[in-house]
C-alpha cells in the first residue's frame, strides 16, 4: 500500500455545515487536496497547535499526549486509511519501543494528536482518488454546493480554499494593551481571538 504524505493548507468555516469547519489537506508532492469537515472543538485545537498558543489547562488531544509520553508510547504517523459512504477513517500509528500499533480514530483526533508529536499525515490513493479535488478545480467550483444527504461531521466537501481571517485588533492598540488582551484571551480559554491577537503582535514586532 502506498501511502501518499498530506501538509495541512489551512481551516476555515464550513459554508455547508453551520458551526463546522473545514480543515484543508494537500498532496505535498502533488496538486490534489483534501478537504474533511471536522467539528468546532476539534478545529479549535488544530489551530492553537499550529499558532503554539499553550492554554493554560490541557486540552483532551494535549491530556493524551501527556498520558503516551508517561507509558513510554510515542507516536509514527498518522494515516487517513479510508473513506466508506462519506466518513473518512484513520489510524494513529503508534510504538512502545518493542512492538508498533494501530489506533482507530477520527481524522480530526488523530490530526490534532499528530501534530503535537510533530508526525508526518499520511492517505492512501484510494482516498485521494476518491475525495480529492485538483487544485485548479478549486478556483472553479467556489460557489458549488454539495446537496447530498447529511453525514457525520467527518464527511467530504468541496469547500473555499483555507484563507487566513482578518486579523487586526485595532491598530491604534498598544503593544501594552494588546499584551494584555493576550493574556485575557487566553485565560477566558478564547483561542480565537488569541490567535489573531498573537498574529497582531507578531507582525508589530516584525
Amino acid at each position: 500500500m502506498k501511502k501518499i504524505q498530506l501538509e495541512i493548507l489551512g481551516l476555515s468555516s464550513s459554508q455547508s455545515q453551520s458551526g463546522s469547519f473545514a480543515l484543508i489537506l494537500g498532496e505535498k508532492t502533488g496538486n490534489r487536496r483534501l478537504p474533511i469537515i471536522i467539528g468546532m472543538f476539534e478545529a479549535q485545537s488544530i489551530a492553537i497547535q499550529i499558532e503554539k498558543i499553550s492554554p493554560n489547562r490541557p486540552l483532551t488531544h494535549d491530556l493524551f499526549k501527556s498520558f503516551a509520553e508517561h507509558v513510554h508510547v510515542t507516536i509514527l504517523e498518522v494515516l487517513i486509511s479510508d473513506l466508506k459512504e462519506g466518513v473518512f477513517y484513520s489510524k494513529i500509528v503508534c510504538s512502545d519501543g518493542a512492538t508498533t500499533f494501530e489506533l482507530d480514530a477520527r481524522p480530526s483526533d488523530a490530526i490534532a494528536i499528530g501534530l503535537r508529536f510533530g508526525v508526518p499525515i499520511f492517505t492512501v490513493e484510494s482516498v485521494l482518488s476518491e475525495a480529492g479535488i485538483i487544485l485548479s478545480d478549486l478556483d472553479e467550483n467556489v460557489d458549488d454546493t454539495d446537496d447530498d444527504d447529511d453525514q457525520d461531521e467527518e464527511d467530504t466537501e468541496k469547500p473555499v480554499p483555507a484563507r487566513p481571517e482578518p486579523r487586526e485588533p485595532s491598530g491604534q492598540v498598544s503593544l501594552d494593551e494588546l499584551t494584555k488582551m493576550l493574556a485575557q484571551a487566553l485565560e477566558k480559554e478564547d483561542y480565537e481571538k488569541a490567535a489573531k491577537i498573537r498574529d497582531e503582535l507578531n507582525k508589530r514586532n516584525g
